[in-house]
């Protein structure tokens, strides 16, 4: 009867144990430090910040999906501990694979990929109704997405909407307005 004691605490520790691995949450975004590791923009405590953690506790923070999408493109996914969007309503953090999407060139986000989140479906039907343009995507949509930035939406907001391409070996500042109204560096 002991060793069966002890076979059950055993066994009781070890499925205690296995539920305590790492709780990723999303950070709070900070305006005035928090800038998008792709594009170097402010990254606003708005409907469009995302974020992502790795599973060595780094937090990495965009300003748009589109450049969260490119640091997957470059890094890889194998290292991440999480990742998060914003409901476009609220603005309350979700996890990436759990939230519904929706997608059209036309709506104006801040690095113009057009691909807003929600957290259910019907809010994001509600966006499209509303909006009047837009299909639903799920994030497994979004690993076959392609990822294009509307240059033309850009080239309306002024000179302070640009491209990831543009900008690579670009090391001018520019102090343009932004899509956000204010003065955006890069």
């Amino acid at each position: 009867m002991r060793h069966w004691k002890m076979v059950f605490v055993t066994l009781w520790s070890i499925f205690l144990l296995a539920g305590c691995g790492p709780k990723y949450v999303a950070l709070p975004i900070n305006e005035d430090v928090d800038v998008c590791v792709i594009c170097n923009m402010q990254v606003k405590d708005d409907a469009y910040a995302t974020q992502l953690t790795t599973k060595d506790g780094q937090t990495y923070k965009f300003d748009d999906i589109g450049c969260m999408n490119e640091w997957k493109e470059k890094n890889g996914t194998e290292q991440i501990g999480m990742d998060f969007v914003r409901d476009y309503n609220d603005k309350e953090w979700i996890e990436f694979n759990k939230a519904t999407y929706v997608y059209d060139a036309s709506i104006r986000t801040p690095m113009a990929y057009g691909l807003v989140s929600f957290k259910d479906k019907e809010s994001a039907e509600n966006f499209i109704q509303e909006q009047g343009v837009g299909v639903i995507m799920t994030a497994a949509d979004l690993t076959s997405h392609d990822w294009k930035q509307n240059t033309e939406g850009m080239d309306m907001m002024g000179e302070g909407g640009h491209s990831h391409e543009h900008e690579q070996g670009d090391s001018e500042t520019h102090g343009s307005e932004n899509k956000h109204g204010e003065t955006g560096h890069h």
